[in-house]
């Protein structure tokens, strides 16, 4: 009878078993190994040499991984904030009653998040190609010089922070517009009722009342942003450098552990890039807390 009542009662963490296997696998075991590897320097062949903090000094004596930090950043700064200002005011204005077709709007908006990132940065690159690109051939028509677009560092960062803009704007717009249906229509009614605009509306109970959902998706896009890799990799796949705008910390790590195979040293720059992310993070909890945007 003990037996049986002990096999009852491994049954259900049987069932739930494959996920933490796996997860122990490819979540817990690349992370614990990641952090060995970062006090190490190894090639992926031959043993692996304890080095201390030797690869972490190296790393902030670096002006190259330096500059990717600052373009970084500027691509995030550039893609994030913008676009979430575009998608909480395209999920305000969809919300209203004279809008029509929402459904419609809301698949159109949304459409770039499920399209390859490959593929967007791509047609991005056809169109702002330094030679005969849609963007220059348009300011050619209109009587303009052409510009070097993927030469010129503000433009390179703009351009990549453009298709972070494009792809997760519709995305971040759904997120807003479930919140926003959800905020009780009392309270427009009785502001509409003392001759509140759709802007003083929108500013007074519409982003207060969205403040949770605001400061998810600020997290959620800093840390998608400041590990931005494919546009950057595809957009200008080889000779890429800080100067340039395009090297990126995650295309700086990938360019050292897996095209030089410094994966010592990718490894801390890896968990430099980490606890970036938790320092932006813990600055934008801080700056739409509550008491903050009182």
């Amino acid at each position: 009878m003990k037996l049986r009542t002990n096999r009852e009662k491994a049954i259900p963490y049987l069932y739930i078993s494959p996920f933490y296997i796996l997860f122990i696998i490819f979540g817990l075991f690349p992370i614990i190994f990641s952090l060995i590897l970062a006090f190490s320097k190894w090639d992926g062949i031959g043993a692996i040499e304890f080095v201390g903090l030797q690869n972490f000094e190296r790393l902030f004596q670096d002006s190259s991984f330096w500059g990717s930090v600052y373009n970084t950043i500027i691509i995030w700064a550039l893609g994030t904030f913008p676009m979430l200002f575009m998608a909480l005011t395209f999920a305000f204005m969809i919300n209203l009653k004279f809008v029509k077709h929402k459904e419609f709007l809301k698949t159109v908006y949304f459409l770039p998040n499920i399209t390859s990132v490959v593929a967007i940065t791509i047609l991005f690159g056809l169109i702002f190609s330094n030679l005969d690109g849609l963007a220059n051939g348009f300011l050619q028509f209109l009587g303009f010089e052409k510009i070097n677009w993927l030469g010129s560092p503000f433009w390179t960062r703009l351009i990549i922070a453009s298709i972070n803009m494009w792809q997760y704007m519709g995305y971040n717009m759904i997120i807003f517009l479930t919140g926003i249906i959800k905020i009780p229509e009392e309270l427009y009614e009785a502001a509409r009722i003392d001759g509140a605009s759709n802007s003083q509306i929108f500013w007074k109970i519409t982003v207060p009342q969205l403040r949770p959902i605001i400061l998810f998706t600020v997290l959620m896009s800093t840390t998608g942003g400041l590990q931005v890799f494919s546009e950057a990799q595809v957009l200008v796949s080889t000779g890429a450098t800080a100067e340039g705008g395009a090297l990126t910390i995650v295309y700086y790590l990938y360019e050292l552990a897996f095209r030089q195979y410094q994966f010592g040293y990718g490894s801390a720059m890896a968990w430099v890039l980490a606890l970036l992310i938790i320092f932006f993070s813990l600055i934008n909890s801080y700056l739409t807390s509550e008491k903050k945007v009182k």
